[in-house]
């Protein structure tokens, strides 16, 4: 894995510093220990921080052509480049080394933008090609890769795998977007059509960019999405088959690697279904690791122990506990722009643990979006149910009445919270979903931001991406609409993100097998009682895995790798609690009501209300603004 950077001048070919670029990529060095290099020429400039997975003596990047038309710099893995190799040294390509890099050189001469579709992997590039006069931006299809991108004053195209890298050059102007931060406050990341920083971008999954010398610098183009409209045909039998294989093909792509390989290994479904699979054809033990917590109902290690002596893995484990708060300004310095999912926190550690024995560890992120594994695909599922059964003014009425009724009990067992649904079910379900997968819900946004804050957000609403996102969605059910909303901005924004900044943060490569895009194109066609069944989520992963999980792995109710921050605020981070409603951070942007934040803090801290997630939010956006902005 690795970290690039670069500039690029559209308009005419002004020199480029290659100090500059090296400036660029030194701040990511993190992502690329191993090696780095800097490639300038009249109007560009390419730089690379390497972190050496795949041909350890070869492979050096910037890597150029033969005839030195065609230069790249490249981060991530192309896990089918052997095959894609064969097929371009059967139309006359030579290869010179035995990395995959060299498959985008030879496969942009041959095919241009097309060689996307040959790709299968995790990757984001940046190539220019000399001839053409141009520049050539790609970025994976599920996000896995990040890659950020601004126009600068001076006329160049600045591009970086992180928003540090974009920092770094001068001329970026350092002003804070606050439509950014109410994204944020409302999902508890900056979504990927978004950022803190006003002006910078980041190309979308799936997304490639083509910016030519005496043109503007156009829109980025799709070349690739999920499509929900096709339902499979098949026994049920036959789908879960061929859903094993799927499963099988893509974990044995992802144990190519030079380097030592090991696997997370949580204890829950998706992970221990890949350890499962890496054990079936692996000759050695497989290296897995799983941290836990102090605090029982968030520790799942002793399901992890019985997955790793069932296939006789090297296992090792690590506990997390509050004392382990001094992690978080690493996160922030890791992260930039603010990101509030308290996993991170563990997912930190156990890359940190992973890295004391490998190089690269696979993972289970995927499942969840991919095969309806979230509790909230469950409700709603139900609740469309529901909405089908009554029309819109009737639900409107009596669910919207009695939900603005009903006291909101945060404090209580989760069968007396009915405030919720009886909402959602008198609104739309695309916005009752939208809301859902939120942290800080509207009203309490509307009570934390000033009226100032309100005017300068002009109307913008960060549910609304979620909303127009169902409603264009190729679907055909409720549920379909759902996890393509998910795998659009979920999936990138939150999960992948935390994947690729904790990972390379320690210089790990994370691998996620279950995001194989063929595998995802599969899971999107199964028929709906395929994917959640009776309340069961993923309901034909785990038929299948049965041949090699036990029961109480597989079926058990899903805990999620949360770490326990509500309760840390009512003890060990008390006084980081009450430090956020005297944050001379949060007071100086005038966009917070700093009395409604001691409040919330007041009252999380008594018990008295659940504001644990939106304490944490506050204070990771408190870190990066200080960072990002001073």
């Amino acid at each position: 894995m690795c970290g690039i950077a670069g500039l690029f001048y559209p308009a005419t070919p002004k020199p480029v510093d290659p100090q500059r670029i090296a400036k660029m990529i030194e701040v990511q060095a993190h992502r690329g220990p191993d090696g780095s290099g800097v490639w300038t020429a009249p109007g560009v400039g390419l730089g690379h921080r390497r972190l050496s997975i795949i041909d350890l003596g070869g492979g050096a990047q910037p890597m150029q052509s033969f005839d030195e038309r065609i230069t790249v710099t490249y981060n991530g893995e192309i896990y089918n480049f052997r095959e894609v190799r064969l097929e371009l040294e059967a139309r006359g390509a030579h290869f010179v080394t035995e990395s995959d890099t060299e498959v985008l050189l030879h496969g942009w001469r041959l095919w241009g933008p097309g060689m996307l579709a040959r790709l299968n992997g995790m990757f984001a590039f940046a190539l220019h090609d000399a001839e053409r006069q141009c520049l050539f931006l790609a970025r994976d299809r599920l996000g896995v890769k990040p890659l950020h991108y601004v126009e600068l004053a001076d006329g160049a195209l600045a591009f970086a795998s992180e928003l540090k890298g974009l920092l770094a050059h001068p001329l970026l102007r350092r002003k804070p977007d606050i439509r950014a931060i109410e994204d944020f406050m409302a999902l508890g990341y900056v979504p990927d059509d978004a950022c803190i920083v006003a002006g910078v971008k980041k190309l979308a999954a799936g997304y490639c960019l083509l910016v030519e010398r005496g043109k503007p610098v156009p829109k980025p183009v799709q070349y690739w999405d999920l499509d929900f409209s096709n339902r499979a045909r098949g026994s049920a039998s036959a789908l879960e088959e061929e859903l094993v294989e799927r499963m099988r093909a893509a974990v044995r792509s992802r144990m190519v690697a030079d380097v030592p390989l090991g696997a997370f290994l949580s204890g829950g479904v998706d992970s221990s279904a890949v350890v499962a699979l890496m054990a079936e054809a692996s000759t050695r033990a497989v290296k897995t690791c799983t941290i836990g917590f102090d605090e029982a109902g968030h520790d799942e290690r002793r399901f992890a122990t019985e997955v790793a002596r069932r296939f006789a893995t090297d296992h090792r484990e690590r506990i997390v506990a509050p004392d382990d708060f001094s992690a978080v300004d690493r996160l922030v310095t890791a992260f930039d722009e603010p990101f509030a999912d308290a996993s991170a926190l563990a997912t930190y550690r156990v890359c940190e643990l992973a890295r004391e024995n490998v190089t690269v560890a696979l993972s289970g992120d995927g499942a969840d979006e991919a095969l309806a594994g979230y509790r909230r695909y469950k409700f709603q599922h139900a609740e469309e149910r529901v909405r089908g059964l009554l029309p819109a003014g009737l639900r409107a009425n009596v669910f919207g009445r009695l939900g603005h009724a009903y006291p909101k009990f945060d404090w209580a067992p989760r069968p007396l919270r009915f405030k919720s649904t009886l909402l959602a079910l008198a609104d739309d379900g695309d916005e009752a979903y939208a809301r859902s997968v939120g942290v800080t819900t509207p009203t309490l946004r509307a009570l934390l931001f000033t009226d100032a804050a309100t005017r300068a957000l002009g109307g913008h609403r960060a549910e609304e991406r979620y909303v127009a996102t169902m409603r264009g969605a190729p679907a055909r059910d409720a549920l379909d609409r759902a996890q393509y909303a998910d795998i659009k901005h979920w999936l990138p924004g939150d999960i992948l993100t935390k994947s690729d900044r904790t990972s390379m943060a320690v210089s790990l490569e994370a691998r996620e097998p279950l995001l194989d895009h063929r595998l995802l194109e599969f899971a999107a066609t199964l028929p709906v009682s395929m994917r959640l069944r009776r309340g069961q989520g993923k309901w034909l992963m785990k038929k299948a895995m049965e041949r090699y999980l036990p029961q109480n792995v597989l079926y058990r109710p899903k805990m999620g790798f949360v770490t326990p921050i509500s309760a840390w605020f009512r003890g060990a981070l008390t006084d980081e609690a009450q430090g956020l409603a005297v944050s001379k951070t949060l007071s100086a942007t005038g966009w917070f009501d700093m009395r409604a934040i001691q409040h919330l803090a007041e009252d999380h801290r008594a018990g008295k209300a659940e504001h644990g997630r939106t304490l944490w939010q506050l204070m990771m956006l408190e870190r990066s603004l200080a960072r990002v902005f001073g």
